[in-house]
């Protein structure tokens, strides 16, 4: 009985009604009055929240403020940054080469350089270039030293990534906590995340298997056109299936702690050319 009284005071006093009053200060009459409660005062900010949530959620969905969330940026304005990145790198080139033009042509005109009609662009550059960068007898020596140990060293042409033309995208973001290492069996690099951060496929291709594995949590591959296969192992949940269809940069899983061997969240990630495990850090910078 006492709850059920103390529950009726609570509701009494919750839908009490007060009334707001507004009196002309000179006749003291009533121009107005409004009678409200707390529970309809409660009620209009809940109004009030869910309007602006949905606002909020509206601008999000439809404008270009989502390709600023995680794992939600669209492929093509990824690669239209890759692409103004590399545009951006040619024209700094370009504007380094013009500026050792000019400081050339103004040696020409000082009497340094002697003027030569068939000069080209790229003689006076080196020519400026030699001169500004001399050579120490400590520095030939090194390169000597350099050249001649790495005459017969080809490993350094094997180990150049043959992928010209494509656009590798940052599985996830975080810290590089183990590297790829062949000799010690590990054929990934292991990336610390947060927990539930986005996974993302580094090329366009298809999903050849998504499941759970005892060992490695739950696993999804990818199988690309130009050869390439992407493992990502430990993850906390996958969102693709086998025989899916994904785009690059699309978010595939999130990153997640499962498995016998994880050592806490974070992205076993490899990358196979052709049934051959490659170092993934020779492809994309994380």
């Amino acid at each position: 009985m006492a709850k059920k009284k103390k529950n009726k005071a609570f509701w009494s006093n919750i839908k009490f009604k007060y009334k707001i009053s507004i009196i002309n200060e000179n006749t003291l009459e009533e121009v107005a009055g409004l009678h409200v409660s707390k529970l309809n005062g409660v009620s209009v900010l809940l109004v009030v929240l869910t309007i602006l949530f949905m606002i909020a959620a509206a601008i999000i969905a439809f404008t270009p403020l989502r390709n600023y969330l995680p794992g939600y940026m669209n492929s093509d304005i990824r690669r239209q940054i890759v692409d103004n990145a590399l545009k951006l790198d040619s024209i700094q080139g370009l504007a380094d080469r013009q500026n050792l033009y000019i400081m050339s042509i103004q040696d020409i005109f000082s009497g340094n350089v002697k003027a030569d009609s068939v000069a080209s662009i790229d003689s006076l550059t080196a020519v400026r270039e030699d001169s500004l960068i001399e050579r120490t007898m400590r520095e030939e020596e090194f390169r000597r030293q350099y050249e001649e140990a790495e005459k017969y060293n080809l490993t350094s042409i094997v180990s150049q990534p043959k992928a010209e033309g494509l656009i590798f995208y940052r599985p996830t973001r975080g810290m590089i906590s183990s590297q790829f290492d062949a000799d010690k069996r590990h054929y990934g690099t292991d990336i610390a995340a947060t927990p539930n951060e986005s996974v993302l496929s580094v090329l366009d291709g298809t999903v050849v298997f998504s499941s759970y594995t005892a060992e490695t949590g739950y696993v999804i591959g990818v199988q690309h056109n130009q050869g390439y296969m992407s493992i990502y192992k430990h993850l906390g949940s996958l969102l693709k299936r086998e025989g899916d269809k994904v785009k690059g940069g699309e978010a595939i899983a999130l990153v997640g702690n499962t498995g016998s061997l994880s050592t806490g969240p974070h992205l076993h990630f490899e990358l196979w050319d052709k049934g051959r495990a490659v170092n993934p850090e020779n492809y994309i910078v994380f």
